[in-house]
C-alpha cells in the first residue's frame, strides 16, 4: 500500500499491532481507561443506539480466573486490564434518553427525535434476538477497533480475543440476559515485540464498478 499523504492516523494504524506478551506489572489508572473508552464510544453504531457496554477487569485475582474461561490465554492475566466488549439487546430502551440529549446539544429539533423514538420502538421490539445480536455485534466491532487505536496514540498495547467460554463469561459476572459478551480486549504494555503480518493484495479482495 502507498499514500502521498502520511499523517498522525496512518501512524497509529501501522503501529498497531497484536500483542500477546504484556507486561504484568504495569497498572493503567481507571481515570485513563475511561477517557479511552469515551473516546471509543465517539464510534458511529446502529440508529445510534449504542448498544455496546463494557466490563473493564483489573483485580488480579479475577484476571487469574478469566484466563481459565479464556482457554488459557496468558493475557488474560498478564495484562494490566481486559475490556470485555458486551452487546445490549434491549439497547433500543435507551432510545429516548439518546435522542433527548441529541436535542438538548442540539443536534436535531424535537419533531425530528419524536419520529426517531417512535420508528424506533416500531421496529426493534419486533426484531428476533438474533436480529438484535447481529446489530450488536457489528457496532462491538466498530467501538473495538476505535478503542485499540485510541489505546496506541495513548502508547498502550492491546489484543483482541474471540476464543472464551461465553456462556461460563456470561455467568461468572453475572451478565443480565439482555446481555451478552462478544469479544474481550486485553490492554496494556508490549513485554515482547508482537509478530508483523501480511495483507491479501487489493485486487484480490476489492472490486471496481
Amino acid at each position: 500500500m502507498t499514500t502521498t499523504v502520511d499523517s498522525s492516523l496512518y501512524s497509529v494504524m501501522k503501529a498497531r499491532k497484536s500483542v500477546r506478551v504484556f507486561d504484568p506489572n504495569t497498572t493503567i489508572p481507571k481515570e485513563e481507561i475511561t477517557e479511552m473508552l469515551e473516546l471509543a464510544t465517539i464510534a458511529p453504531s446502529s440508529s445510534n443506539l449504542q448498544s455496546w457496554r463494557f466490563l473493564v477487569i483489573q483485580d488480579t485475582e479475577v484476571k487469574k480466573e478469566l484466563k481459565t474461561i479464556a482457554n488459557n490465554q496468558v493475557q488474560a492475566e498478564e495484562a494490566s486490564a481486559v475490556i470485555a466488549i458486551l452487546g445490549d439487546v434491549d439497547a433500543y430502551k435507551k432510545v429516548e434518553q439518546i435522542y433527548t440529549q441529541n436535542v438538548a446539544e442540539g443536534h436535531m429539533d424535537e419533531s425530528i427525535k419524536d419520529r426517531t423514538v417512535a420508528s424506533t420502538y416500531a421496529v426493534y421490539p419486533n426484531a428476533p434476538v438474533e436480529a438484535r445480536m447481529n446489530i450488536a455485534s457489528f457496532d462491538a466491532g466498530l467501538v473495538s477497533m476505535q478503542l485499540m487505536l485510541v489505546a496506541k496514540e495513548k502508547g498502550y498495547d492491546t489484543v483482541t480475543m474471540g476464543g472464551f467460554d461465553k456462556v461460563k463469561f456470561a455467568e461468572r459476572f453475572d451478565l443480565p440476559e439482555n446481555v451478552f459478551p462478544i469479544v474481550l480486549i486485553a490492554l496494556g504494555k508490549a513485554a515482547a515485540p508482537a509478530y508483523g503480518s501480511s495483507r491479501l493484495p487489493l485486487n484480490e479482495i476489492a472490486d471496481f464498478i
